[in-house]
């Protein structure tokens, strides 16, 4: 046998593998990094849900103690909070978040626990103006979470 036939050999051996490697290298992150996009859609859906449960409950809370004495109000918004899981999802998604997206996360976090503040309080009023004003801040929050959420899962 001639060394140009074992060296051709040897090559096409090399050329066969390198290319195989270099499939799998690629399959593999492209199966990483659509494992991590469904990740973190899930967190964000996860969260995003949470809030808005957590800002009903505690309206329901606000509402249903709304006559009743301030302390029993208080304290039933307070456990619709804690009760709602929104800190544990809330450190979920900062920690998987990438920086940008773990920002506006807290700003929408901030902006329920502002809410929360209200509800306990009872002031402002729940039909008034002046609340309607820190809900709809909430709300511009959450949607301007969900617009860079959209965008970020969309690049990913």
């Amino acid at each position: 046998m001639e060394w140009t036939t074992l060296a051709g050999t040897g090559l096409g051996a090399a050329v066969g593998v390198g290319s195989t490697l270099l499939a799998d290298r690629v399959r593999w992150r492209r199966e990483t990094s659509e494992r991590t996009r469904r990740e973190r859609r899930d967190a964000y859906v996860v969260c995003l849900t949470k809030y808005r449960l957590a800002y009903e409950d505690m309206h329901r809370a606000a509402t249903v103690h709304r006559d009743g004495p301030p302390t029993e109000r208080d304290v039933a918004v307070r456990e619709a909070f804690r009760a709602s899981g929104c800190d544990e999802v809330r450190e979920a998604v900062l920690i998987c978040a990438p920086e940008e997206m773990a920002a506006l996360v807290e700003d929408v976090y901030a902006s329920l626990r502002e809410l929360l503040e209200v509800f306990a309080a009872g002031d402002p009023p729940l039909d008034t103006a002046e609340f309607q004003e820190h809900r709809l801040r909430h709300a511009k929050a959450v949607w301007a979470a969900r617009a860079a959420m959209r965008a970020e899962l969309a690049r990913g």
